[in-house]
């Protein structure tokens, strides 16, 4: 499927201004999907043409240090994304949209939805904790921690094809990225409550979150409902077809 859109736009006006990465695909009502960690629009790849097919407008954002995008700041924290995400809705987008997101882009899309609510009309949170309570053992962020060489590998080769940094800036980025990690998001889910969106909270059983705290988000969200896909954190790569299904009947297959 060829793109609609792939350039870089600058947020943030009058100022501070971001130079940002963007993709944008198809006609309908908007949908902006929100990548994770140490990943880009691409990560998307399974989700786009079904989105465009259910006649959606699909914008793929790439946060500052992410995919095509520079990297700006000292730190990384979960506000700032959100804060840069917010610009880019009500510059770009121009209005309130459906969100999806994904691991980081989950937590990112739930910030946004608190601060700016009119600029959510659907939520999507996809295999996400929002407290360290929620935090499952044994899965990619284990393997993070512990730098594992395979999948250090992995993420320095897509990495290295697309940031403008450079690849020696790819350990900066590790560094950043875990010392968010390691102390975000803690979230009291008591403060969920303020999300007034449809919101659909999505995760594999062998995910980086537990059932449980993703039982618990549901809960604390007026009107939240929750879906559990056979599969790891990877499921929109891994099940694109069902993870698909169900968000195009959250949005109303494009409809609403």
């Amino acid at each position: 499927m060829q793109s609609a859109l792939r350039e870089y736009t600058t947020i943030g006006h009058p100022e501070p201004q971001t130079r940002v990465w963007h993709e944008v695909y198809g006609d309908g009502p908007p949908v902006v999907l929100l990548h994770g960690a140490f990943a880009g629009a691409s990560s998307w790849g399974g989700q786009i043409p079904a989105l465009v097919d259910g006649g959606r407008r699909v914008y793929c954002p790439e946060r500052h240090g992410h995919g095509h995008s520079p990297d700006v700041t000292a730190e990384f924290h979960y506000a700032d994304m959100a804060t840069e995400t917010i610009a880019y809705l009500d510059e770009i987008v121009g209005g309130p949209s459906a969100v999806v997101g994904w691991s980081d882009g989950a937590v990112v899309g739930a910030l946004v939805a608190l601060q700016r609510p009119d600029l959510v009309r659907h939520l999507v949170l996809i295999g996400q904790y929002f407290n360290s309570s929620g935090r499952a053992a044994g899965g990619i962020l284990d393997a993070l921690g512990t730098r594992d060489d395979e999948l250090m590998s992995f993420l320095a080769a897509e990495y290295a094809a697309e940031s403008p940094d450079g690849t020696d800036h790819f350990p900066i980025i590790v560094d950043k990225t875990m010392a968010m990690i390691g102390a975000e998001p803690e979230i009291d889910l008591g403060d969920l409550s303020a999300i007034a969106c449809p919101t659909l909270v999505m995760q594999g059983d062998r995910d980086e979150v537990t059932l449980r705290h993703s039982r618990d988000v549901v809960a604390a969200i007026g009107d939240a409902r929750l879906c559990v896909i056979p599969g790891t954190h990877l499921i929109p790569i891994e099940a694109a077809q069902a993870v698909n299904s169900v968000i195009l009947q959250f949005l109303g297959a494009g409809l609403s």
